[in-house]
């Protein structure tokens, strides 16, 4: 959530930054901001000189009586008596306009960093960075979704018998795959210095309020209406809201979190060849790793990120490129997000593995995340990223692998699944 002071005091950046990520109605949202705030100072002002004038005739009270003044007492008792009942009225308008103005900030996305390109779409992306060859398959080469068939590593078939599209099983050499990514991934990020964590795989809103979920993604997530909590759709949540509510240290800084989880995702409206086999799934596994640095360090620490990413892709041995993502291609919480993409050599086009990304304070200010620097207590900044995502690394490990004899496993993964080769 944008903070209050900034908005009042950079109006017109504050304007601009919504409009480079296409906010609807950005100077009138802003300007309604500033109006509400301005009446709840008001407001608050005027019950604070009430309370003062109720609290002082209080005091006076008693000397009147004790001087023998009956009339001048009982009229001090009847202001007292005006200004408690005018005061309970503003405390009342004071409460209306703290949640008028909440329910308004909420609906603001974070501002664009200063490097963020101008676009709407993804088509205006910027690459930044490119590595590896693209693989040059034997003429019988099949995408991944013809692959598990032919090798019997995946059954979607039998996912949506048990639960429905989107929920695969994953079987023999299959599941001993994605359990060799999953440590892979979590082994990398430990010697990377992250300390690992297993969250709960379902939020209470407070935790979906605090990185941004809710108010604006809930159709999105899957809902357990009995007990009000939500299925996670991606482990950022839990592990960035160990740290809601709390003031750390400055020699508790840098937090570096890394968890593994299962993740849960509606997408809805999705459909079409592009979303085929692994492409996009209700559930998947993900590794993620979140940082909590000091403002001063947060880009510094986010191109550590970018640099950890990339390694995991060169030791698979897949082609990537990263993209710095355009305005309107954000997502409502980032300052500044850098996409990777592999390349799919059977399906000829990129898939998004990861989202690397710098919140600044934006999710600090939900979180009510500080820290305590010279006897006062500032906002931090998180950050996040996937380390990776699974389902389309594996689809393109399937694709740009594949032989005739079978697809190969690439070097880095042979220890923890035990074999070479999937035939």
């Amino acid at each position: 959530m944008l903070q209050l002071t900034f908005i009042r005091e950079n109006k017109e950046l504050t304007i601009k930054g919504l409009e480079r990520k296409y906010f609807k109605n950005a100077a009138e949202v802003v300007d309604s901001v500033i109006e509400i705030d301005d009446n709840r100072r008001n407001t608050q002002k005027e019950l604070d000189d009430a309370l003062a004038q109720s609290n002082l005739l209080a005091k006076q009270i008693g000397g009147l009586m004790k001087e023998g003044k009956k009339e001048e007492a009982e009229k001090a008792k009847s202001q007292t008596a005006e200004l408690k009942e005018k005061s309970k009225g503003l405390e009342e308008k004071l409460k209306e306009l703290e949640a008028s103005l909440q329910e308004v900030l909420v609906t603001m996305p974070n501002l664009p960093h200063e490097s963020v390109p101008a676009g709407r779409t993804p088509e205006e992306n910027l690459n930044v960075f490119q590595s590896g060859e693209i693989p040059s398959l034997h003429a019988e080469a099949q995408p991944h979704w013809e692959l598990i068939k032919k090798y019997d590593i995946i059954d979607f078939d039998l996912g949506n018998k048990v639960t429905g599209a989107g929920f695969p099983f994953y079987k023999g050499k299959g599941a001993k795959i994605q359990r060799a990514l999953i440590n892979f991934f979590l082994n990398e990020a430990e010697a990377a210095g992250y300390f690992e964590v297993q969250p709960p795989i379902v939020i209470n809103a407070a935790s979906g309020f605090g990185t941004g979920q809710l108010p604006d993604k809930e159709g999105q997530m899957y809902y357990a209406s009995a007990d009000d909590l939500y299925l996670i759709p991606t482990a950022e949540v839990p592990v960035t809201n160990i740290y809601r509510d709390v003031i750390l240290s400055e020699a508790e800084l840098p937090a570096k979190n890394v968890a593994y989880t299962p993740c849960f995702r509606r997408e809805a409206g999705s459909w079409g060849a592009h979303v085929r086999g692994l492409n996009r799934l209700h559930q998947f596994d993900k590794v993620e790793i979140v940082q909590i640095r000091k403002p001063e360090e947060s880009y510094q620490a986010l191109e550590e990120m970018l640099e950890h990413v990339k390694g995991l892709l060169v030791k698979l041995g897949l082609p990537f490129r990263i993209l710095r993502l355009c305005g309107g291609d954000m997502s409502f919480t980032s300052a500044l997000t850098y996409d990777f993409e592999v390349f799919s050599a059977a399906q000829e086009r990129w898939l998004e593995v990861s989202s690397v990304s710098n919140f600044e304070s934006y999710q600090a200010n939900r979180l009510k995340l500080r820290y305590k620097v010279d006897g006062k207590t500032r906002l931090l900044h998180t950050l996040n990223g996937s380390a990776l995502a699974l389902p389309r690394i594996l689809a393109s490990i399937l694709e740009n692998n594949q032989t005739p004899e079978g697809i190969k496993v690439p070097d880095v993964l042979i220890p923890f699944c035990g074999f070479d080769i999937i035939n």
